[in-house]
């Protein structure tokens, strides 16, 4: 049976009923060099609106690799230290990908405000992944506007979520 909002699952998953830009929501961002400057106004948008950083870098232009930031992030994510993460790289592929080898991680690489519904309505996605050689600033803030004020749906979604969680363990 689907758990209510702020409770745990069968699968120990919790589902967020998440208010919108709320003072106790805390963001981890991370991006590498191509993404450097999209998390830096997705980071000021979010400042704006009261909701805590955890900032994991890149902090520059100066060329790094994707893949520690995005572990960064979503060990943020997955250990609870940040309640959502927000990865920025050229494409966001990469980023999405490095993310979901994490236990727990479900990354999203999102280029539409419908995709960050879906993929949060339908998907419960922990990481939000953009590219910043993809989307225009403002397409950019109103996909995490949009990935944020959405919430899981749960129901027949919750048993597909459990069995993505079940992938994890049984493929370890």
């Amino acid at each position: 049976m689907p758990s209510e909002p702020g409770q745990a699952g069968p699968s120990g998953l919790f589902h967020l009923l998440l208010v919108p830009y709320n003072a106790f929501m805390k963001i981890a961002l991370g991006a590498d060099h191509a993404g450097y400057e999209l998390k830096e106004k997705i980071k000021q948008h979010l400042q704006q609106q009261q909701i805590a950083i955890q900032d994991e870098g890149t902090s520059s232009n100066e060329s790094v690799d994707y893949p520690d930031f995005a572990a960064k992030v979503a060990h943020d994510v997955s250990d609870r230290r940040a309640d959502l993460g927000i990865l920025v790289c050229g494409s966001g592929i990469g980023m999405a990908i490095s993310a979901n080898k994490i236990d727990g991680i479900r990354a999203a690489n999102v280029s539409s405000e419908y995709e960050a519904q879906m993929s949060r309505e339908h998907n419960n996605a922990n990481v939000l992944a953009l590219g910043s050689r993809i989307l225009q600033e403002d397409e950019a803030v109103r996909i995490v506007d949009k990935w944020l004020a959405t919430s899981f749906a749960g129901g027949r979604h919750e048993r597909r979520v459990e069995k993505i969680t079940k992938l994890e363990t049984e493929h370890a």
